[in-house]
């Protein structure tokens, strides 16, 4: 088993799924602490001296430069540690199964068969007679992202055998809640000390991605009027009734069943209520900036319109800004996007530079100053039950680390 492998293998079954209920936290949930502490003892085993958990869950360290580059700039390459609450995630039952092509079974869960189709991840058909890891069909597997850290920490283990091996000073990060909005958020870049960086929290071998959405969060309340509704007439207001007719307001082509590529959407993430109280979360997302300020002032003018014609206060829109669209800051720094280019080639692995269609740390920390294109880890049909990744996938991500970093040891 390779290195990578024994350590994704042990990385998922560490419980480490976060909770936007207890987002006013960091980390959210404090099995997040758990994950930290076995990535800080991994990283203190493989020489990073200074590496640490610290009270939130952010696990950093450094890799000293290989001689001759200890006067670059430093690199930094970041992953998160918490999985998604889109799917089950706690007790993940990783195992191996060698897949000869049609569907790929995961599982058997209260006699229905867990499986995915080619159709539904056409990059199955280029794993036929390969290994790939899979959850047991009643958890994700959290390939997402610790697909991404395995293969970092892999790459500190190489580059400690292979001292040979030109890189420029390493800075590790690991960061909790990425899946909730939160991430890096609480990195010190300064005290981070990489001059510019990378995530790998992408899917299949060969994506790149320094394009995102512009994200944002809606929390719509509607009240209601509550009566026994044998007396209702003329009476009642239907909270309920009142956020269907609100989310019925936003284009119903602009969904995310509806779109692709640069379309941007209204995603209405979850609901609850009854007749005298509703709340909606609305996740708003565009490429474009105009666009994502429109999108904005269409859900603030959707409440408006509620309230001129149910009653003032009925509808109240809070909107929350979590991430920009990292190509504002990265198109002057085009280097960062041809290393990784050239590190694929040099693997025969074919480049896809694609617009991300969600969001990374990458992008919060771009428009923080630094800049952080997003890469792939490998993983596929992630925030699901069906999530896999190939075995080839996990090592050749750390043969391309390995050849990213070293286009780093000369001056860019």
């Amino acid at each position: 088993m390779s290195d990578v492998l024994e350590r994704f293998l042990r990385y998922v079954q560490v419980d480490s799924q976060s909770n936007a209920a207890f987002a006013d936290q960091t980390p959210s949930t404090a099995c997040q602490h758990d994950m930290a502490r076995v990535l800080a003892a991994d990283l203190l085993e493989l020489g990073c001296e200074d590496a640490r958990a610290d009270e939130h869950a952010y696990v950093t360290a450094t890799v000293p430069a290989s001689a001759g580059c200890e006067h670059l700039p430093a690199l930094g390459l970041l992953a998160h540690i918490d999985s998604t609450t889109d799917a089950p995630g706690f007790g993940v039952k990783p195992h191996i199964v060698h897949y000869e092509g049609g569907n790929l079974v995961s599982g058997v869960v209260d006699g229905k068969v867990i499986e995915t189709t080619p159709e539904d991840a056409p990059n199955l058909r280029k794993l036929v007679g390969q290994d790939i890891v899979v959850s047991d069909g009643t958890t994700l597997l959290s390939a997402d992202d610790k697909g991404g850290v395995a293969e970092i920490v892999s790459l500190v283990a190489r580059l400690r055998e292979h001292p040979e091996l030109p890189h420029p000073t390493l800075k590790i990060g690991f960061v909790p809640d990425e899946e909730i909005g939160h991430g890096a958020s609480l990195l010190d870049i300064e005290e981070f000390g990489a001059a510019w960086a990378y995530t790998l929290d992408g899917g299949f071998p060969g994506e790149i991605n320094w394009e995102n959405f512009s994200a944002a969060s809606a929390t719509v309340k509607v009240y209601g009027t509550q009566v026994h509704p044998g007396d209702a007439k003329g009476v009642m207001v239907n909270a309920l009734t009142l956020l269907r007719q609100f989310d019925e307001m936003l284009p119903q082509d602009q969904r995310p069943e509806n779109t692709e590529g640069y379309e941007g959407y209204f995603h209405l993430h979850s609901a609850s209520g009854t007749p005298s109280f509703a709340e909606g979360h609305y996740l708003i997302r565009d490429f474009d900036s105009d666009k994502f300020e429109a999108r904005k002032q269409l859900v603030r003018d959707a409440a408006a319109y509620m309230n001129a014609r149910y009653g003032e206060g009925r509808v109240e829109v809070t909107i929350c800004e979590q991430y920009r669209n990292m190509a504002e800051h990265i198109r002057d720094k085009m280097f960062l996007i041809d290393n990784a280019i050239a590190a694929n080639a040099e693997l025969g692995i074919e480049s896809r530079v694609e617009p991300a269609r969600g969001g990374t740390d990458g992008a919060q920390l771009t428009y923080r100053g630094l800049p952080c294109p997003n890469l792939a880890m490998g993983g596929q049909q992630g925030h699901s039950i069906r999530e896999f990744i190939a075995v080839s996938s996990l090592e050749s991500g750390v043969d391309f680390l390995e050849r990213l970093v070293a286009k780093f040891a000369v001056e860019q």
